[in-house]
């Protein structure tokens, strides 16, 4: 069977093929048999209508940013095409194809003074990252991107398309929203907006070779204890390489800064973050402002260049301040290579119950580790973690699969056992010949 309307096939050594592959994410290579450049649902349901007649494994790639790993062989689509963006503002919700970026959706939102529940870097694909939960700027006052999804439409693995919401299939549709690429290739969202038109946010930034990292770890972690459910905050940490291609103040600094973001007025920002800023002292940068918030993403600034990575994280249910900072230390300047830290707080509505497979909902921190790599490429990466993470294991609950990036041949830890059993009974239901396996498997 071959694909409907404008997509095509790509084969090695077709012009564009290595084009059609090429992602956000440069440390792992992708060599299908087929690529399937899907413009349409119809083009999913015939590329994945193949893969079944072939018995062949199917990966989907968007953007590229969340790669599990090396692949040879199989069928890819590729959703970049596919990328419809329509808000119905009388509803608040926003309809989002399976190849849209989360720049075009706040852009789109923005012109009727709503927003999405983005995460912090526009570039990263919509559907993929709302499918792993979604953990974004404003989470603590309004939960994972994946609890204000109202409808999904997925190509199972008997290439139908189906139309799920909660009323519809509400085991299906729960196990689609936290469940990742297992059940199906999603080919669209619908999904609630929120009326947020601005906030207060931005970064203190500290030097960590000046102002000892364990005062910063303890005097934010004392703070965000203190702020309501509306401001939603982080810790990050990274040394940048003393290189030419760096901007001359960065070279070979320890930046150590918070992350915040505030849906009140600034005045009642400003007083909320008081207490911080004379904690933490003198900042070296300082971009905490009153903003639109088409700027949200300046808060963490994350790179938006394609580069080879490898990340993990690990879900806290009690925060150890001595444990973080040791964790943070081993990340630090000392440390083998680069590798950028980040502490989420958690809790505030992203503890409360919904109607899908997204774990550790009672964790109330989230530690991150991102290591670009280098020669010694993801063993070496995930000696580093394995390092640092044991620092905090007597508290680890779980994994995020929001950011595992590049583990995909290390599933554990992503779920509960009651949640993993739920969602391998969905995938022996939906897909009992594993055609959807170039993820984090659940089989």
């Amino acid at each position: 069977m071959t694909p409907q309307h404008d997509a095509i096939t790509l084969r090695p050594g077709d012009a564009g093929y290595d084009d059609e592959l090429a992602g956000f994410q440069t440390g792992f290579a992708q060599r299908p048999d087929v690529v399937f450049t899907a413009a349409t649902a119809d083009d999913v349901v015939a590329a994945v209508a193949h893969a079944a007649a072939e018995g062949l494994p199917v990966a989907v790639q968007a953007t590229g940013h969340g790669l599990p790993d090396d692949t040879e062989g199989g069928v890819l689509i590729s959703t970049r095409r596919m990328t419809e963006v329509v808000v119905d503002p009388a509803a608040r919700t926003v309809r989002i194809g399976a190849g849209a970026r989360w720049g075009a959706v706040v852009e789109a939102a923005a012109e009727h003074g709503l927003a999405p529940l983005n995460g912090s870097a526009p570039s990263v694909g919509a559907v993929g990252y709302t499918l792993g939960g979604g953990l974004g700027i404003l989470a603590r006052e309004f939960g994972y991107t994946a609890d204000h999804v109202r409808a999904v439409d997925v190509v199972t693995a008997d290439a139908t398309l189906r139309h799920v919401t909660h009323d519809s299939d509400p085991e299906l549709f729960g196990g689609l929203l936290g469940g990742g690429a297992n059940l199906g290739v999603v080919t669209a969202i619908e999904v609630g907006l929120v009326p947020v038109t601005r906030l207060y946010g931005g970064s203190l930034g500290h030097d960590g070779r000046v102002t000892d990292p364990a005062d910063l770890v303890r005097d934010y972690v004392a703070w965000a204890s203190t702020v309501p459910e509306t401001l939603t905050s982080s810790l990050a940490a990274l040394v940048y390489p003393d290189v030419p291609a760096m901007p001359p103040h960065l070279r070979g600094t320890y930046l150590v800064s918070v992350r915040i973001a505030f849906t009140g007025d600034a005045a009642e920002g400003e007083r909320l973050v008081a207490p911080l800023r004379a904690a933490l002292g003198p900042a070296v940068s300082d971009t905490v402002r009153e903003m639109p918030y088409g700027e949200s993403h300046t808060i963490h600034s994350d790179p938006d260049f394609p580069h080879a990575y490898y990340g993990d994280s690990v879900f806290l249910d009690e925060l150890d301040v001595a444990a973080v900072t040791e964790l943070f230390t081993l990340s630090g300047p000392a440390a083998d290579g680069m590798h950028v830290v980040q502490l989420n707080h958690l809790g505030g509505a992203l503890s409360r119950p919904a109607p899908n497979a997204v774990p550790y909902r009672d964790a109330g921190w989230l530690v991150r580790i991102l290591s670009p790599l280098g020669e010694g490429g993801r063993d070496a990466a995930r000696a580093h973690h394995a390092r640092a993470f044991a620092a905090v294991e007597g508290h680890v609950v779980g994994r995020s699969l929001n950011f595992a990036f590049g583990g995909g041949d290390r599933p554990e830890g992503l779920y509960d056992a009651e949640t993993r059993k739920r969602l391998a009974d969905l995938k022996a239901a939906y897909d009992p010949a594993n055609l959807f396996r170039r993820n984090y498997n659940l089989r």
